[in-house]
């Protein structure tokens, strides 16, 4: 009898054969490469609402993603699933020699030090330390991941508070700007604000997402309450925005927790085996 794995792989072989299903035939490497990112993301949702059984589901979505490029690759005669899972299986036993060999380390920090230095050894194609860093993370994940690369070769503040002072001055270098130098001043400054946050030992990416979700609620919870008064909320003056704004804060229990109005996805703290 075939392993639930082996029952996935031959439903998408066959969802890919003539006799299969049209829009799966049609399907490429690129074209996936969207559902691939949503899948990514509803997993996160899954996971930040603790729900098992969505969690369960969604990871099979996921799957799925790794089953059909794997069989449109075995179609041409590329690599196969086993093909993904034999690299896989390599390199992580490579990479945790104080796991599966000899080495023993004594804490996580040591073990992203070794990780790097592996790394570095199976990339030698490699010319920069920055080389690999994903260019479509999102803009946050990816300077926060950039930061880090750097922060791993010694480049790095050695205090938070290092971090925090170019923070201001990055500010006040946006309050005297030009307008012809405001976009650039601007962005500086986010690159600034992703570097504290990540010399706290904070993920930006999911500070801003939580921020968002914050603000949404919020936003919310004002139009609900326009609504409740019979009021319509885009006629409201700045004043009567600002008192409702202030009620749906009033309202909001302490510290509760981040709104599902956005994606809390931990994108950069944990090092991918790449």
């Amino acid at each position: 009898m075939a392993s639930p794995v082996d029952r996935l792989r031959n439903i998408v072989a066959q969802l890919r054969s003539p006799e299969g299903c049209p829009w799966d035939r049609e399907q490429t490497h690129q074209s996936l490469k969207p559902h691939l990112v949503e899948e990514c993301y509803e997993l996160i949702d899954a996971i930040d609402a603790g729900d098992d059984k969505e969690i369960k589901e969604e990871l099979g979505d996921l799957l799925l993603q790794v089953v059909l490029h794997s069989q449109m690759a075995a179609e041409e005669n590329r690599f196969n699933m086993d093909d993904v899972a034999t690299v896989i299986a390599d390199k992580l036993v490579n990479r945790h020699p104080h796991v599966f060999g000899e080495t023993r380390l004594p804490d996580s920090a040591a073990v992203l030090r070794q990780w790097e230095v592996i790394k570095r050894a199976e990339k030698q194609e490699r010319r920069s330390t920055l080389d690999g860093v994903p260019k479509a993370l999102p803009a946050l994940a990816r300077a926060q991941k950039v930061q880090a690369k750097a922060a791993g070769v010694g480049f790095d503040w050695d205090e938070a508070d290092g971090a925090l002072a170019k923070v201001r001055e990055e500010l006040r270098e946006v309050e005297s700007s030009s307008e012809n130098r405001l976009q650039e001043e601007v962005g500086d400054l986010l690159f600034a604000v992703v570097n504290f946050a990540r010399r706290k030992e904070l993920d930006a990416e999911q500070l801003l997402n939580q921020a968002t979700a914050k603000f949404g609620a919020r936003f919310q919870s004002m139009e609900r309450r326009a609504e409740e008064r019979g009021l319509a909320f885009s006629s409201l003056a700045p004043a009567q925005m600002d008192q409702l704004w202030e009620e749906a804060k009033a309202a909001e229990p302490e510290n509760a927790p981040p709104s599902s109005f956005a994606h809390g996805a931990n994108l950069v703290s944990v090092p991918p085996p790449k």
